[in-house]
């Protein structure tokens, strides 16, 4: 055993001893508390430090900085007084009780695809088992001008779904599961599907070939879901799939990103048939373009700036080889997020480090490290375009322009609100 693989097993084994003296996240006691899991609510409406689902998460729009609410039973500052009618028309459509038109921030157009049935779950769950808490609503931070909500009613008109999910008779049961969890409660495609000038996802489900195909959210590139070989899930099995919805992490990659939210509230607390239907649906998408298999090339590079940063400072946890130490460590050679067109997700990545991955409570033994600090701009292009070009990558080059543009609107010290950001 290596040393590196020696000190992350060790360190895995520190944090399960800390874990097992602490309290862990309990799994879903009901239906209803399993698909508030499903549907990740306590992602957007909660708070580091703050109680669960009272809200104050501060959400950057192009029309300035909207806060997630306080979705609690108190009566007074959260929605005790709603009834299930009022839940099912805020929940599905995007309106509040008072008549008020909820921010599509809020993916009411995945959320129409929720069934009756489990609509009423979630209300239960919502109204029985949440403890109320009482805080009042964050005042969203939109210019007068831009803050009147009836235009929204001519966007949903436009671009919201008029009816929930139908089954698709040409598959089975399995992948029908899966497309109701990924178009519905999941709302995979409110980060990976690319959105249109009004803001809107380009496609809300499997029959447009746009959906899932990738999109730039919170200064990331969320990743095609689809199946290109290069820049998709094309090289990735079924298994693999549900191994990361699972854990975070598999032999091909690590969760990083808006995704971390996910990991860390919501898909590990699904059961295995529930992430192996996901699977199967995100599997079957056709690729969006024609591209050949990636094929390793181990040839030895020509020593550059880029290199040699990246022999110094990234080499001992990815490899001279670019094969990482998975699962923990990724790989980089063949990686899609390195070979993605965008290269947004490694300059945030570079700059700022992972943040924490907690699967059940168990956190992760081993996350990237930030270089904000130590790396200039020009470095970062230079490791960058290195990483995209070695091992058979032959992905573009990274420019110092680049770099240097995401680097204040991605700075974690900063309140600075880039478009759609979520943290």
């Amino acid at each position: 055993m290596s040393r590196l693989k020696l000190l992350a097993f060790t360190a895995l084994l520190s944090c399960l001893s800390a874990v097992s003296h602490a309290q862990q996240p309990q799994a879903p006691t009901n239906k209803g508390e399993y698909l508030a899991r499903a549907g990740d609510c306590v992602a957007c409406h909660s708070v580091k430090g703050g109680k669960a689902f009272a809200g104050g998460l501060a959400m950057g729009t192009p029309m300035g900085t909207i806060y997630s609410t306080n979705i609690t039973p108190d009566p007074d500052t959260g929605i005790g007084n709603y009834t299930f009618e009022d839940f099912d028309r805020a929940v599905r459509s995007g309106v509040a009780k008072d008549g008020h038109h909820l921010y599509p921030a809020m993916p009411y157009p995945s959320y129409a695809k929720i069934s009756d049935d489990d609509l009423k779950e979630l209300y239960t769950f919502f109204m029985k088992s949440v403890p109320a808490v009482k805080q009042a609503n964050t005042p969203n931070q939109i210019p007068w001008y831009l803050s009147p909500r009836w235009p929204l009613a001519f966007w949903n008109l436009v671009f919201a779904p008029k009816a929930g999910f139908t089954p698709d008779s040409s598959h089975d049961a399995v992948w029908n599961r899966g497309a109701y969890l990924i178009e519905g409660l999941e709302h995979c495609g409110a980060c990976h599907t690319p959105r249109g000038i009004a803001i809107q996802e380009k496609a809300l489900d499997a029959s447009g070939a746009a959906y899932l195909q990738g999109a730039e959210l919170d200064a990331w590139s969320a990743p095609n879901l689809r199946g290109d070989q290069l820049t998709g899930l094309g090289s990735w099995s079924v298994d693999d799939l549900q191994a990361f919805l699972k854990s975070g992490h598999n032999d091909k990659g690590v969760a990083f990103g808006s995704m971390l939210d996910v990991v860390n509230n919501s898909t590990p607390y699904l059961s295995d048939d529930d992430l192996h239907a996901m699977a199967v649906f995100l599997k079957s998408l056709p690729a969006t373009s024609n591209q050949p298999a990636y094929a390793y090339n181990d040839a030895a590079a020509k020593s550059t700036p880029g290199s040699d940063i990246y022999f110094g400072a990234c080499s001992a946890c990815h490899g001279a080889d670019g094969k990482g130490q998975p699962p923990f460590m990724p790989p980089l050679a063949g990686n899609p997020a390195v070979l993605d067109a965008n290269s947004s997700s490694l300059i945030n990545l570079v700059l700022n480090g992972a943040e924490p991955l907690v699967v059940k409570g168990v956190p992760d033994a081993y996350r990237m490290p930030q270089f904000r600090v130590q790396m200039s701009d020009e470095k970062i292009a230079q490791v960058l375009t290195y990483v995209r070009g070695a091992w058979g990558n032959n992905a573009d080059a990274v420019s110092t322009d680049q770099v240097k543009k995401l680097r204040p609107v991605t700075d974690p010290t900063s309140d600075q609100v880039i478009v759609l950001k979520m943290r």
